[in-house]
């Protein structure tokens, strides 16, 4: 996969790139991640990328004109490539749009800056808007590392463990289960007996009841829409009723 990310501002972007999992996956050749300068993209002597908007008001925005050069370049004729601007308009990020652009080969990211983008760049030049949540960053670059993160973990052979990513939290629309490591008590609170009892089978029904009564007291609103088993199900509406974890447990 390709995924090239349009911004004023590329050594935000550079340094965290080339770090831990997404940097050696960069290294392996696995994804293909490039940063470009839009200031490359605009023309005249001064490189402007932004102007005051229409109609008054404070701030500037970012011109059509560059972000149009931009794509025209990465994106050759008869390229698949999906654009998307990254601004608080947008769909809503998830793991399930994560999955969807995982399996794409070519993404351009493009990163919003000041008090917006020309609102022709969503409605002629992207592809869609996506929104990583609903608060206001001062550019769209913290976004573009977030959807670069949660697709790059996706793509084979990214992840030492391959069956990682259905394990995840929102794999199935619930929260992971606790995760416990050394020592066995830390300030006196100890790891729940059934993991250190060697018991598989006791070990995986604890996990599984965990992250549905996780998910439950923490996010009930993904219940709404969570793929449960009929066993879970049940548990569900016994939490509804009351009922503790310890009562679907040995």
């Amino acid at each position: 996969m390709r995924i090239d990310i349009v911004t004023l501002f590329p050594a935000i972007l550079e340094a965290p790139l080339g770090q831990s999992i997404l940097g050696r996956a960069r290294a392996r050749g696995l994804v293909d991640i490039r940063v470009h300068d839009l200031r490359e993209h605009a023309s005249g002597r001064h490189r402007v990328t932004d102007e005051p908007p229409f109609g008054g008001g404070g701030g500037m925005i970012l011109k059509p004109e560059p972000l149009a050069s931009a794509i025209d370049a990465l994106r050759p004729a008869g390229s698949e490539a999906r654009v998307i601007l990254l601004g608080p308009a947008g769909r809503r990020f998830s793991q399930e749009v994560a999955r969807e652009l995982a399996g794409r080969a070519h993404l351009i990211l493009l990163c919003g800056r000041y008090e917006g983008v020309d609102e022709r760049v969503s409605e002629t030049l992207a592809d869609e808007e996506l929104s990583i949540g609903d608060y206001v960053l001062t550019g769209g670059e913290p976004a573009a590392l977030v959807v670069a993160d949660a697709v790059t973990r996706l793509l084979p052979g990214v992840l030492g463990d391959e069956n990682a990513p259905a394990s995840d939290s929102f794999a199935r629309g619930l929260l992971e289960h606790p995760q416990y490591t050394r020592p066995e008590v830390f300030r006196g609170a100890s790891v729940p007996e059934v993991l250190r009892s060697g018991d598989h089978g006791r070990i995986a029904r604890w996990r599984q009841v965990m992250s549905l009564w996780r998910t439950w007291r923490r996010r009930p609103d993904l219940l709404e829409t969570a793929d449960l088993t009929p066993e879970e199900q049940k548990w569900t509406d016994g939490f509804r009723q009351g009922r503790t974890p310890s009562d679907f447990l040995d």
